[in-house]
């Protein structure tokens, strides 16, 4: 599955305002939300936030892949933020994060779900794709990145 099938510009936040765990997840559920009225943010920010209590999906070099399965949703869904001064994630090295795909899947889709998951930490392992979100300016241009490189994957 291409990352362009299940992310838009619309679903990107160039400089997020959150400055908290809680407030980030918020932030990326309403975007996702304002393109799928199927979806109740709410629920989403609770199953992210449960799912964050598991263990912070902050995997370190200033990333983190909040995610989690809802029912109203019928494929995977992707939103992007950046915080370039970056905020505490919990994240497993500690330092602060930058970067955020949050990804919400329909509730009965494990293969997919697990998929989109692999290609999103598979990308952001890249420290070039890491440098060039972070110097992308603005919302069209950070999807030009999330789209280009996928499709050199």
């Amino acid at each position: 599955m291409k990352l362009s099938e299940i992310i838009t510009p619309e679903r990107i936040i160039p400089e997020l305002k959150a400055k908290d765990k809680a407030s980030v997840l918020e932030e990326l559920a309403k975007v996702v939300c304002r393109g799928e009225p199927g979806v109740d943010k709410d629920a989403l920010v609770k199953v992210l936030l449960e799912r964050e209590r598991l263990g912070s999906t902050g995997i370190g070099d200033g990333v983190a892949i909040p995610h989690g399965k809802l029912g109203g949703v019928t494929q995977p869904i992707i939103s992007f933020g950046r915080s370039k001064t970056g905020l505490d994630f919990d994240s497993m090295d500690t330092q602060p994060v930058h970067l955020f795909f949050l990804l919400v899947a329909p509730e009965n889709s494990a293969g997919a779900h697990l998929k989109v998951l692999a290609k999103i930490a598979k990308m952001l392992k890249n420290s070039g794709f890491r440098k060039k979100l972070m110097e992308a300016e603005g919302r069209q241009e950070l999807y030009e990145v999330i789209v280009g490189s996928d499709d050199e994957l």
